[in-house]
């Protein structure tokens, strides 16, 4: 489903910048552990050590592959609004198609020469989409849909910037989850392991706190260069990653110059930046997004602008949640009894988990691997990488 510019853009900011933001937010002291067996024999390490080599790491030039892999669990609805797990077909812009890599499996070709030149190709079967960023301009281009997106200048260079970020870049992660470490989290080795072909230690982090839905993060360090060349973020429940993000091949040699020119293919639909800027067209993906932002609390959730907004931050490290208090105008339960609520906000509220309650009052919870949200019926939301039940204590507390 093609997602329309302004509604994956809301949508983004409730479900992609978790499997980033959610981590980097943990802070971490460091411990010296000591790489176990179990992979490549590699000499012995601490974990300050290791993060030294990924700090003291300048290599920006590569080519290869990589693969994110990321699972959520986000509601049906909110899945759909995300325009699925492919992203190929409709708008080329940049946002779009960065916002769908919160949900599946997506294979990517990429290559890098510095900080003015980076090439990003999204494989989703015979299609593709390619972003392309060099020097001033930045371009996306959907093979299935023949559209292309072009921006230049600071703005696009802005606007590129986030795109790098969160288009499945593991040495970008990795370096981010490492600066923003702090005392509330072990950092240890782990076992070697080989990625891509190349000899790896793992840097694991470990939350010290309980009650967060994230077990630990675990970053793989290629043992020459220091290049992150994975980053694994596991859930405290356990099963398969909720992110994973990694090389499956990569050359840290010189990418060919033409790597990076593009020129819209003959008879592609062009859209500038500039035209971006001045609004899309509405639809319906977008009156299905307004409908969820008339519930009370998901506006501010989702990236509204409805209501008061004030926001307070309670707890720390990885135990930290996010109190909004909307101030909506009516309750959940006003909600589900007006017969003017839109199908889709009732929709989504039946999509939710069980309805809970404690000194705070009642509520509901929007529930995913990462990220918990309460929304009461009094129209506050709280919000974290916490699970269900440290979500509601924190709640009570803060009555």
């Amino acid at each position: 489903m093609a997602a329309n510019t302004k509604t994956s853009r809301k949508a983004a900011r409730y479900a992609v910048p978790v499997a980033v933001a959610g981590v980097a937010a943990a802070t971490a002291a460091m411990v010296p552990a000591f790489a176990t067996a179990g992979g490549p024999d590699l000499p012995k390490v601490t974990a300050q050590q290791l993060i030294e080599k990924v700090a003291a790491s300048d290599v920006q030039q590569l080519s290869g592959s990589a693969k994110i892999t990321t699972d959520l669990g986000l509601p049906t609805l909110a899945t759909g609004l995300l325009g699925g797990a492919g992203v190929t077909g409709g708008s080329a812009n940049p946002e779009d198609k960065i916002a769908q890599l919160a949900a599946g499996t997506h294979t990517l070709r990429v290559a890098a020469d510095g900080p003015d030149r980076q090439k990003l190709t999204f494989l989703d079967g015979k299609d593709e989409y390619t972003l392309v960023h060099n020097g001033n301009d930045v371009w996306g281009y959907d093979s299935k849909s023949n559209e292309a997106f072009h921006d230049k200048g600071d703005r696009a260079g802005q606007d590129h910037k986030t795109g790098d970020r969160l288009a499945a870049s593991p040495q970008q992660i990795a370096q981010d989850i490492i600066k923003q470490a702090g005392p509330t989290t072990d950092i240890g080795v782990g076992d070697t392991a080989q990625i891509a072909g190349r000899d790896a230690y793992q840097l694991v982090l470990k939350p010290k706190q309980s009650g967060s839905t994230v077990g630990s993060v675990q970053i793989a360090v290629d043992a020459k260069n220091g290049v992150p060349l994975r980053v694994q973020l596991l859930s405290s429940q356990g099963g398969k990653p909720i992110v994973e993000a990694g090389f499956t091949q990569v050359d840290f040699g010189k990418p060919a110059a033409d790597s990076f020119t593009f020129t819209p293919p003959k008879g592609a639909k062009v859209t500038e930046g500039a035209d971006k800027a001045r609004g899309g067209k509405g639809g319906k993906d977008d009156e299905r997004f307004k409908a969820l932002e008339s519930l009370p609390g998901f506006g501010q959730l989702a990236g509204g602008d409805h209501g008061k907004g004030d926001v307070k931050v309670l707890g720390e490290g990885w135990a930290t949640v996010a109190r909004i208090d909307s101030g909506a105008g009516k309750s959940l339960k006003d909600v589900e009894n007006d017969k003017n609520t839109p199908k889709e906000a009732k929709q989504f509220l039946n999509s939710l988990g069980d309805k809970v309650h404690g000194k705070f009052g009642e509520g509901r919870i929007l529930s995913t691997r990462l990220v918990n949200a309460l929304i009461t019926d009094d129209g506050k939301v709280y919000v974290g990488a916490v699970t269900k039940d440290q979500l509601v204590k924190t709640a009570d507390a803060a009555k």
